[in-house]
This record gives structure tokens, sequence and C-alpha cells, in this order.
């Protein structure tokens, strides 16, 4: 598992934007950068700091990804037919983690991370310790015993900050992916460009 190096709602300060949507984010308060310097008129950005602003936002929206892990995604989005942006998007809504998140069993990519680490799910009937496991279409997911107790599973399925999007169906304490999304349809709170993130590793 990749451990995050440092607090999440750090990303949202360094962005400028609540990646998440959430209530708690300090940019709801402060929309300015984190530091002394923060609420300083920031000068016309490069395209080489637009790409790289793109890239850093949503490798943390799916729980700060690793670099090595994250060019490694893009790679074989590349590889895939179709669009490369498309491809990108594809294969990170698939990974376990979010599938859990999205399905509103975690209250955050972070807590869904952990959530799988700790086996409180089952991938077709067999228990699995790995967030970044890629699921197929049909698969299914499911809560173990102990898991639907948790408080924090009732928590998260009782809060009215987000919707269960579309492509995920969730009956009971199972979870099914029904298709892989297209950028359009992943309801992200703020604005991704996909396509900035493949021009940067393409440069």
């Amino acid at each position: 598992m990749t451990k995050r190096s440092n607090a999440k709602y750090k990303i949202d300060r360094r962005m400028g934007e609540n990646i998440w949507g959430r209530p708690k984010s300090p940019v709801n308060k402060r929309e300015y950068g984190p530091g002394q310097h923060g609420q300083r008129r920031k000068g016309k950005m490069s395209d080489f700091g637009t790409q790289l602003r793109a890239k850093q936002k949503l490798k943390g929206y799916y729980g700060n990804i690793s670099e090595r892990q994250f060019s490694g995604i893009y790679e074989e989005a590349v590889r895939m037919t179709g669009d490369s942006s498309e491809n990108l998007i594809g294969i990170l809504e698939r990974r376990l983690a979010t599938v859990i998140y999205r399905a509103k069993w975690a209250s955050t990519v972070f807590a869904a991370r952990q959530f799988v680490s700790h086996g409180h799910v089952k991938v077709n009937g067999r228990r699995v310790t790995i967030p970044s496991i890629r699921l197929k279409v049909g698969d299914v997911v499911e809560l173990t015993e102990r898991a639907k107790e948790l408080v924090s599973v009732q928590e998260a399925q009782a809060s009215s900050e987000r919707d269960t999007p579309d492509y995920i169906e969730v009956a009971g304490g199972q979870v099914k992916l029904t298709r892989v999304p297209s950028l359009s349809e992943v309801p992200y709170p703020v604005k991704m460009e996909p396509n900035l993130v493949v021009e940067y590793y393409s440069r």
C-alpha cells in the first residue's frame, strides 16, 4: 500500500480547489495557497506548469498515488486503443479503492484504501487486501460480515455529501462495476483535465 506522505487537505490548499468537494476543506474559508506568500497574486502559468498542476490534481484526487505507479498507469493508458485521456480515467475508476469510495462505503478515498488493506472486502467471493487492483466489468465486490457493522461504513452510507454514479450498482452489501465510465460520467467536484496529464508525460 502507498503511504500518504502529507495531509490530504494540503493538496486542496496547494491546488486552490476543493478537489473532493468536502465541507471540511480549508479552501472553503481560504481560497489562497498556504504559507506567508500564499495571498500574493500569481503570474500566468507556463504550459508545463499547467500540465504539472493537472497531473498533481488527478494524482491527489485518487489518494495521492505515487509517481511511479501513476506514470505506469499513464503508460498503460497510452498502449490501449482509443483516447489516452479517457483510458487513463477508465483505469483510475476501475481501481478497487475508487469503487469502494464511489459506493459510499468510505467517506474519503484515503479511508477506502485503508478499508481494503484491512481486509474488509471480497472480490468475486475472495478476500482482497490490495487497494490498487483493477476490477473488470461485472466483478462483484462485497463487504465482510464484520465490515457491515462498522460505524464508519454506516456513516459513509448515510452521508449526503455525494451520490453513487450510474456505472456503480449497489445492492445491499454488494457492489458491481457495470461499465467503464467516460470522463463526462465521473462525478468530479472540480474540473479534471486528463488530456493535460497525457501532454505532460508525452513531452
